[in-house]
């Protein structure tokens, strides 16, 4: 991948707190790939002993998330990865994949997600969703609190009009809407 054409997939956080240096982000999909919270957060929204629940990927054939891509510029973009690298360091690592941009004529380009997979420590997996959503509402770390992390991603997601249900349905559980 040249670093040209370097483009970071956000799909959690990044695509409402984007703290890194770049020079473009489009509204981008990533195929294949279907969100879910099934990461532990012990450094972010939640601490140890006392774990929040982010998202990660998950591959699921015919699934497309949407998210927000960032371009980096070439100059600054070992300095910029250092640094994300920091932020998603407990349990993320890095993975190629194809980001496509609806907005520009479905155009695709070699982009990287951040994945946390069963291998890390700070995986939790699935569950029920009424099991994760009391644990997101009782959840806080150094970011803040493990619902606001929900209650901005549903934002983000509705603005685009895109559509989350593993999200929304987190969503209402935490909100206690029926």
């Amino acid at each position: 991948m040249s670093p040209e054409s370097l483009w970071v997939f956000g799909y959690g956080s990044l695509v409402w707190r984007a703290d890194f240096d770049f020079v473009e982000a489009r509204a981008c999909v990533v195929d294949h790939w279907a969100r879910r919270f099934w990461q532990g957060s012990t450094d972010h929204r939640g601490v140890p002993g006392a774990p929040g629940r982010v998202v990660t990927l998950v591959p699921e054939r015919g699934a497309r998330c949407f998210g927000r891509a960032y371009r980096l510029a070439p100059e600054r973009a070992s300095a910029v990865m250092a640094q994300l690298d920091h932020r998603e360091r407990g349990g993320y690592q890095r993975l190629a994949v194809e980001v496509q941009f609806p907005d520009h004529g479905d155009v695709r380009a070699a982009g990287l997600i951040y994945l946390a997979t069963e291998a890390n420590p700070n995986y939790l997996g699935p569950a029920p969703l009424a099991e994760i959503a009391l644990q997101v509402g009782g959840a806080a770390g150094p970011s803040g609190s493990n619902r606001d992390y929900v209650l901005e991603l549903a934002r983000f997601l509705r603005e685009q009009g895109a559509e989350d249900p593993h999200v929304f349905e987190l969503e209402r559980l935490l909100l206690g809407v029926s």
